[in-house]
């Protein structure tokens, strides 16, 4: 692809890993009001506000961020991820992000069935790991260490 496309896709690239962030900063904040909640409405809400960022806004820039950034990686194959030892670690980042992505789904699927065990504390802990992605995987991406 020639450097114009190439730079439309990491601009709709990045605009997709935001969103995904937003997402997957804001779903376990939800989940410690939700592990808060005492009232049947409160935690009905928590319930349908919890699927529909899930489904309508989480996983597909989750999609769009991976075609995206598979997109670039076949393009430059041979600089971005045979010669780049910093790549390397961000994919094993992002796949464990994926994971982390997966669990929120068992989290709202507990919630969904009223059968959350963890407390609001817990929840609270949980919301921080994204924040702990976000500066490894953009120090290496600007950085790149090694």
């Amino acid at each position: 692809m020639d450097g114009t496309t190439f730079a439309w896709v990491k601009a709709f690239h990045l605009i997709a890993v935001i969103t995904w962030f937003a997402a997957l900063f804001y779903l376990p904040r939800l989940f410690v009001y939700h592990a808060m909640a005492e009232d049947s409405i409160s935690r009905e809400r928590f319930k349908v506000m919890e699927r529909k960022l899930y489904r309508g806004i989480m996983t597909p820039s989750m999609i769009v961020t991976l075609v995206l950034g598979l997109w670039m990686l076949v393009d430059k194959w041979s600089v971005l991820y045979q010669q780049a030892g910093w790549m390397h670690a961000k994919l094993f980042l992002v796949v464990l992000l994926i994971g982390y992505h997966h669990m929120c789904l068992a989290f709202m699927k507990k919630f969904a069935n009223d059968a959350n065990t963890r407390s609001h504390v817990f929840y609270r802990w949980f919301n921080e790991v994204p924040v702990l992605f976000l500066v490894a995987i953009v120090i290496l991406v600007i950085v790149r260490p090694f």
